[in-house]
């Protein structure tokens, strides 16, 4: 019985590492397409989010085969329930990731209009997107807790990008709608690191039984 839990726990950790990396594809190809211009990115980004909707209902399913016919309890019964948390919030980082590339038929990122700091903001993301799935399936309480403290530096790239695009606004009236679509697409990527910030915040309750909410 045990053998056979491993194994399914096993898949879930595989099915999860999938998932992040089509959140990854997700969110690079919708970064390149904007800044690219570049309709067939944006595209596969759309379709990288109907991939990660088809994903989340296969991990739902099997952590609900797991909850039923295996009935785990303790830190193995914590750990399913940190994933069907975590699927959610990776789901969501693909809906935000086809939000940006929809955006992308609509706009041109004109000079100067804080475009290399949307760039440092998609590959910030990323990598809290990667770390957090690691985390969970490496069991790393360090790394979890590092990809709460990288949403800092997303959040203060957000802030340069405010800035930028106000500046841009203030500067032309003309860019005024430019840039508000681009704050939008500031505003998608800051949105993905509080998702995976709530990933990573869901490893560490898997771990210790404690979510950082009840600090």
């Amino acid at each position: 019985m045990r053998n056979t839990f491993n194994e399914q726990l096993e898949r879930l950790h595989v099915e999860l590492i999938q998932m992040g990396a089509v959140c990854e594809d997700a969110i690079s190809a919708a970064a390149e397409a904007l800044l690219k211009n570049d309709e067939a990115l944006a595209a596969a980004a759309v379709e990288a989010e109907r991939e990660l909707d088809r994903k989340e209902r296969e991990v739902e399913n099997l952590c609900l085969k797991l909850l039923l016919q295996q009935q785990p309890v303790a830190r193995d019964l914590r750990e399913i329930s940190a994933a069907l948390k975590m699927i959610s919030d990776l789901e969501r980082i693909g809906d935000q990731a086809a939000d940006i590339a929809e955006l992308t038929r609509f706009v041109r990122v004109p000079e100067g209009s804080g475009a290399p700091h949307i760039g440092d903001m998609a590959r910030a993301v990323i990598h809290m997107v990667t770390d957090s799935v690691d985390s969970f399936v490496k069991r790393d309480l360090e790394l979890a807790r590092a990809v709460c403290a990288a949403d800092d530096q997303v959040d203060a790239l957000f802030d340069q990008v405010k800035r930028e695009l106000i500046a841009l606004i203030a500067a032309d009236a003309a860019n005024g709608e430019q840039g508000l679509e681009l704050m939008m697409v500031a505003k998608y990527l800051e949105r993905i690191g509080d998702h995976a910030t709530n990933v990573a915040e869901w490893v560490e309750y898997s771990i210790t039984g404690v979510h950082p909410s009840n600090n």
